[in-house]
């Protein structure tokens, strides 16, 4: 642990300001990233809305230009006759009643659960188990949907469903620490863009409070909010 300490101590001494510009701040972010591992981009974005309350939620999804850089595993629910053409299409891993009874059980052994509107009011019941993880399909995320094809295809291309959390933070993964400048820019104004786009009704005042960047092992880099106006 103090091994871990000191060299967070050490990348600190690189963030010599309090806010940096969106252009100086993805290059700053690949500079600070020196773990023994590909290391994941990441943003936590705190937003002034309150998300006990329905007309200030935050949940969708959007496509990143270049994707996450992750490989994710897609589940797929839906009738027992079009299984075998799921997983033909692209699913990691398809079912019926026999998926429904593995996640009842606690098994969730993929990132992405698809289905359609007909067979969702089965998934009701579970919503114990898949809501606290995120994993419960929304048809604002694309994951409740007639088109599996489609959506099998958008998130295997680097579609990225994120929600804010009770506090209103949005934390998600933009990329790899490897990915070029370029391609982190392009990734993270596309958030950026989302978020905005998707500001909720009820949001009153400012939208944005801060917006934070880093890799996995790194400390965070603030971002003014005025330098994503283009």
């Amino acid at each position: 642990m103090k091994k871990y300490s000191r060299r967070v101590n050490l990348l600190k001494t690189l963030i010599t300001e309090n806010s940096y510009s969106f252009d100086q701040a993805v290059p700053l972010l690949k500079e600070i990233s020196n773990a023994k591992f590909v290391e994941s981009a990441e943003a936590h974005i705190s937003l002034n809305i309150d998300p006990k309350y329905a007309n200030q939620q935050l949940r969708t999804s959007l496509v990143l230009p270049n994707g996450t850089g992750n490989s994710l595993k897609i589940a797929v629910l839906t009738e027992p006759d079009f299984v075998d053409e799921a997983l033909k299409l692209g699913a990691d891993i398809a079912g019926s009643e026999d998926l429904i009874e593995e996640i009842s059980t606690g098994k969730l052994d993929f990132d992405i659960l698809i289905t359609t509107p007909q067979l969702m009011p089965k998934l009701a019941k579970l919503g114990r188990v898949l809501g606290p993880k995120g994993l419960m399909p929304s048809p604002k995320s694309g994951t409740v949907t007639s088109n599996i094809g489609d959506a099998i295809n958008e998130f295997k291309k680097g579609k990225l469903e994120y929600r804010a959390d009770k506090t209103g933070i949005v934390h998600l993964i933009f990329g790899k620490a490897n990915f070029s400048e370029e391609q982190l820019k392009e990734n993270l104004f596309a958030v950026y863009e989302s978020i905005e786009k998707n500001k909720p009704s009820g949001v009153k005042g400012r939208y944005f409070k801060s917006f934070n960047i880093c890799t996995t092992m790194s400390p965070g880099i603030n971002i003014e909010l005025s330098s994503f106006k283009k």
